[in-house]
Order: structure tokens, then sequence, then C-alpha cells
């Protein structure tokens, strides 16, 4: 059965690829594996209908048959587990692809996020110029040991595997800030998940949204 993911009808990346949908969008892509999208406005997102696939009406979800996901982490999850090309065979380095799933949403987005709202939804609070450098010095600590796991290697642990794509993901939310350009082996670790074919059909697709969008708009 085709899956059905959803993403925002109006995106407030502008097609830049860093709704979480485009996460969901690449792990199929890299699976081989044919999807639907279902564009949602930020009103319907608030409704009853949404809110009963995700309890706090953002997106991406998932549809497939009688089951429902929400989260991209656990989507991904969900499609890396069931079809080649995500996870590794062995069961070792299965187990440290997933932890690195989780090390990105736990561990490097966070702080990543908290950026996003020191600038945009804190930045007219009179203690905003005090807290952004402390919010910088979070993020470059954690990309600092970032840095120093990967060194010269070209993925994470080995092959790309779903704990690189969902790396990946979050680390995109840091390139407006130049942040990502202190850390060589980290940008050029980027730049090779935006190279892969896969990276760039998902890519095309979400951007392909915005644009029509736009033009009606």
């Amino acid at each position: 059965m085709t899956p059905t993911i959803t993403a925002f009808e109006r995106s407030p990346d502008r097609g830049k690829g860093l709704a979480r949908d485009m996460r969901v969008r690449w792990a199929l892509e890299e699976a081989g594996q044919p999807y639907e999208v279902r564009l949602v406005s930020f009103s319907a997102m608030k409704e009853p209908a949404h809110r009963a696939l995700h309890p706090f009406g953002q997106i991406p979800t998932y549809e497939e048959g009688d089951l429902a996901l929400f989260e991209s982490g656990s989507i991904v999850f969900h499609i890396a587990e069931r079809h080649a090309g995500l996870l590794p065979d062995d069961a070792n380095a299965r187990a440290r692809a997933i932890t690195w799933m989780f090390a990105s949403v736990n561990t490097i987005e966070p702080p990543i996020l908290d950026l996003q709202t020191a600038k945009f939804q804190e930045g007219d609070k009179p203690w905003a110029e005090q807290r952004l450098p402390l919010v910088l010095d979070r993020i470059r600590h954690r990309l600092g040991d970032l840095s120093v796991r990967l060194g010269d290697a070209e993925w994470l642990d080995g092959a790309f595997s779903a704990g690189d794509l969902m790396m990946i993901g979050v680390l995109l939310r840091l390139r407006a800030s130049g942040l990502l350009d202190e850390y060589p082996n980290l940008a050029a670790y980027v730049a090779r998940g935006e190279a892969r074919p896969a990276y760039k059909r998902a890519f095309a697709a979400q951007l392909a949204v915005f644009t029509s969008q736009a033009q009606v708009g």
C-alpha cells in the first residue's frame, strides 16, 4: 500500500528543504518507495481531523493502511526497519545507526531549535542580547563533539544510514547561521548528504510544492 505523508501547503522555509517532511521524503526516496503527499494549511493542522493523526498539530504525519504515525524520527525509523538501504544488516551496526538517529534529535537538534527561538520569537526581549551568545556556545559545544567523532570519515559509522539522514537533516538548519562553516568536516558531511540522488529527488519534490504555491499566491 502506498503511504501518504503530510506536508506544509505553504512552507515557512520557502522551499529550502528544512521542513521535517523532507526527512521522510528522503527516507522514502532512499528506500525506493513511492508515496503520496497531502498538503495541509496552518489552520487545517489545528483541526480535529489532523490532530487525530498528530496530537500536537504539526507535520509530517504518515499513513499506511491502518497505521498512522507522527514525528519525523519515528517515521524514518519505521521506513528504515521495513525497507533495505537505511539500516545495516549487522545487528551491532544497526543498533549504532539507531543510536545516531536518537542523538540527532535528542542531543544535536535542541540547541539548534533554541537558536531559532532566540532569534525569531525572543529577539525583541530585553535579555535577548545576553542570551544569544549562550545559545551559540551550546551549539558550538555539540558541533565540536560531533566534528571530533566524525573526523575524516565519510559517514558517522561506516556506510550511509538513517542515522546520517537524520543528522544531516538537523544540521541543515544551521546553514543560514554560518556555524557549520566553522567545522569544515561537518560542512562537507552535509554536502555529501545533499549530493545523494535520493536527497535531490526529495528536495525537488518539496521545492515544487513551494514553487507551485508561490505561483498561485
